[in-house]
C-alpha cells in the first residue's frame, strides 16, 4: 500500500472513529462475511467472547476466523512481540489486513489481526481485572476403606503491565489401618512485563509432602525470562535467576538453608477447541550444596465446559536427589478434579 494512500486512509479512519466514539459497540466481520454487532468480552487462547443484545449466549469465535473489527472503547492489547498498551482496534477501510492501534494520541500498524493474542475491555474497578479458579476432586475405595480429597484454588490480579498471582493445592488421603497422608503445594507470586517479551518474576513456593519427610520448604525465587513463542494459539516462556531454599523435615534432622541456581519453563497451548494442556518446569541446581539437583514439575490437561465449569486432569511431580534421610527422591500425583472459574 504507497504511503500516502495508508495516511489518508488513516486519517479517514480517525475522522471516522470521532464519530463512532458516541456508540459503544464494537462490530466485526468472520471471513464468511457474518457480522455481528455488540461487545467484544475478551480475546483470550485464539477464542474471541462476543455480547450482542439479540442473543440470549454469547458468541465464541476461533480468531482466525476473524477478518475485519472496529472498535471505540479501550482495551487491554498484548501483542506477539511482547507489546502491552491500551486503545481501541480498527481494521484500515479498503485494506482489512491492515489494523490500526490507537493508543491516546499514539498509532501503531500492524499487518496481521492475528499478531494480536489478548484483547480485554479496561475495567477501572478491582473484580473487573480479577481472575479465580476452584477445583475439587473426590476418590473412595471400599477396599480399606481409602478415602482421597484433592482441592486446587488460584487466583490473580492483571494490570496493564504487571501481575500478581498465586494459588494453593491440596491432597489428603485417608484409610483403614494407615497413617493418613497429606501434601500440600503452595505459591504466590508478581510478574513485571516490559518491552519485547522480556519479563521479571519473583514467587515464594511453599511445599509440604509425607512422602518425602517435609514439614515446610519454602522457596524464594527471582528470575528473569523471555517469551519465546506469544502467539494467539501457545505461549512458551523460558528464564533463569536464584532460589533461597529453607526446609524443616518431620524427622529429627535438623533443617537446612541453602541457595540454588533456577532455571524455569512454562509452555500452554490453547489450540484446540475447548481444550488447554498447560506444562511447567522448574530445575534447581544447588550453589551451596554440592551435586544436589531439584526439579518441580507440572502438567494439567483442562477441558471447559459450559457456564465457565471445566474438568481437569493433571500431574504434579517433585525430585530430589539428595532427600533427607529415609524420604524418598520422587513425589507424585495424579488428579482428576472439576471447577469453575471467574
Amino acid at each position: 500500500m504507497p504511503i500516502i494512500q495508508r495516511l489518508l486512509t488513516t486519517f479517514l479512519l480517525i475522522f471516522a472513529l470521532s464519530w463512532a466514539s458516541y456508540g459503544q459497540n464494537d462490530t466485526i466481520v468472520s471471513t464468511r462475511g457474518e457480522i455481528l454487532i455488540g461487545k467484544i468480552e475478551i480475546l483470550e487462547k485464539g477464542i474471541l467472547t462476543f455480547e450482542t443484545h439479540y442473543s440470549d449466549k454469547d458468541f465464541n469465535i476461533e480468531w482466525d476466523q476473524i477478518q475485519e473489527m472496529k472498535t471505540s472503547r479501550t482495551f487491554l492489547i498484548i501483542l506477539t512481540d511482547g507489546r502491552r498498551m491500551n486503545g481501541s482496534v480498527n481494521s484500515l477501510p479498503g485494506d482489512s489486513s491492515i489494523v490500526m492501534i490507537t493508543s491516546g494520541f499514539r498509532f501503531f500498524m500492524i499487518d496481521d489481526i492475528l499478531d494480536i493474542v489478548y484483547l480485554k475491555p479496561v475495567e477501572s474497578t478491582f473484580f473487573g481485572r480479577l481472575d479465580a479458579s476452584i477445583e475439587v476432586g473426590y476418590t473412595f475405595t471400599k477396599e480399606n476403606n481409602n478415602h482421597q480429597f484433592n482441592t486446587r484454588s488460584s487466583i490473580g490480579y492483571f494490570a496493564d503491565t504487571w501481575g500478581v498471582n498465586g494459588f494453593f493445592d491440596m491432597n489428603q488421603s485417608v484409610q483403614d489401618s494407615v497413617a493418613p497422608t497429606q501434601r500440600t503445594d503452595a505459591s504466590v507470586g508478581f510478574i513485571k512485563y516490559f518491552e519485547n517479551s522480556w519479563y521479571l518474576g519473583l514467587s515464594n513456593n511453599f511445599f509440604q509432602s509425607n512422602e518425602q519427610k517435609i514439614k515446610l520448604r519454602s522457596i524464594t525465587n527471582v528470575s528473569y525470562g523471555h517469551f519465546i513463542i506469544n502467539t494467539y494459539k501457545s505461549y512458551w516462556g523460558l528464564g533463569a535467576g536464584l532460589a533461597y531454599n529453607y526446609e524443616s523435615f518431620t524427622s529429627d534432622e535438623p533443617d537446612e538453608k541453602s541457595l540454588e541456581a533456577l532455571i524455569n519453563s512454562e509452555l500452554n497451548l490453547f489450540a484446540f477447541e475447548d481444550l488447554s494442556l498447560l506444562s511447567t518446569l522448574k530445575l534447581y541446581p544447588s550453589i551451596t550444596v554440592r551435586g544436589r539437583i531439584r526439579s518441580d514439575f507440572k502438567f494439567d490437561i483442562k477441558y471447559d465446559l459450559p457456564l465457565d465449569f471445566f474438568i481437569k486432569l493433571g500431574l504434579t511431580h517433585n525430585y530430589d536427589n539428595q532427600p533427607v534421610v529415609g524420604a524418598a527422591e520422587h513425589d507424585f500425583i495424579f488428579q482428576t478434579t472439576f471447577g469453575w472459574e471467574l
